[in-house]
């Protein structure tokens, strides 16, 4: 599905992510976990061509992306949530959502199942972006990603600032679009509990490296929480 092999990425001429290898297999749930500042972001944007990657390689089912536009890599199939969410605020969350399909042209209209995933968003339909609580707009951000159904979800930091009740959904409705839509997922995240409840995969990042990684279920939590916190 995805595999990036041997990747640098640089922030104007600081060299952030040294020869990084991931693989995402198709229809896995896949977390990348590390402290603040040791390169998650970074590599999400390498992914979707937001910073500068000289080096390596990036497929989505064996094409080529390193070289595309960002707007490329959207039509080939990726949906991305970015930290902070980025939805629209003044635009209502119809607008928002209807935003989503132009990225691709493949839907013309908001997919039934967005809504049956996310049961807030017809009831606030006409409400503004920037008036929903931050747990809403994770929620408007991940459907509006959504909605031309692509190959792969990615997202970074989806439980950031959210209220324990709203993680809960949140974690049940990636669920569901991973089982029941068979979305592959790749998530940046810090909150453990959350990480250890919904991969399949982990990779561990420490200084723009990986530095472990394994199936979540043969994985010992304890280590991955010290390695984390040390």
């Amino acid at each position: 599905m995805l595999k990036v092999s041997h990747m640098d990425a640089y922030y104007g001429e600081s060299r952030i992510i040294a020869d990084l290898n991931i693989e995402v297999e198709n229809g896995k749930i896949v977390c990348l976990i590390g402290r603040n500042g040791v390169g998650k972001s970074t590599t999400l944007k390498s992914i979707m061509g937001l910073v500068n990657t000289p080096k390596g390689s990036i497929l989505l089912d064996e094409k080529e992306m390193i070289k595309m536009p960002t707007y490329d890599r959207v039509k080939e199939g990726i949906g991305y949530v970015p930290q902070g969410r980025d939805i629209f605020p003044q635009m209502t969350v119809k607008e928002n959502l209807e935003l989503g399909l132009t990225t691709t042209g493949r839907e013309k209209k908001v997919p039934d199942y967005i809504y049956d995933l996310f049961p807030i968003l017809p009831k606030f339909a006409a409400r503004r972006g920037g008036d929903l609580s931050g747990g809403q707009q994770q929620q408007l951000a991940i459907a509006r990603a959504l909605v031309t159904k692509p190959k792969i979800l990615v997202l970074d930091e989806p439980t950031e600032g959210i209220q324990p009740s709203i993680i809960q959904d949140i974690g049940t409705a990636i669920r569901r679009v991973n089982q029941e839509l068979g979305i592959t997922v790749l998530i940046v995240e810090q909150y453990l509990e959350f990480v250890l409840n919904i991969s399949d995969y982990i990779y561990m990042m420490e200084k723009g490296s990986i530095v472990m990684q394994g199936k979540t279920d043969e994985m010992d939590a304890a280590q991955i929480q010290k390695a984390m916190t040390d």
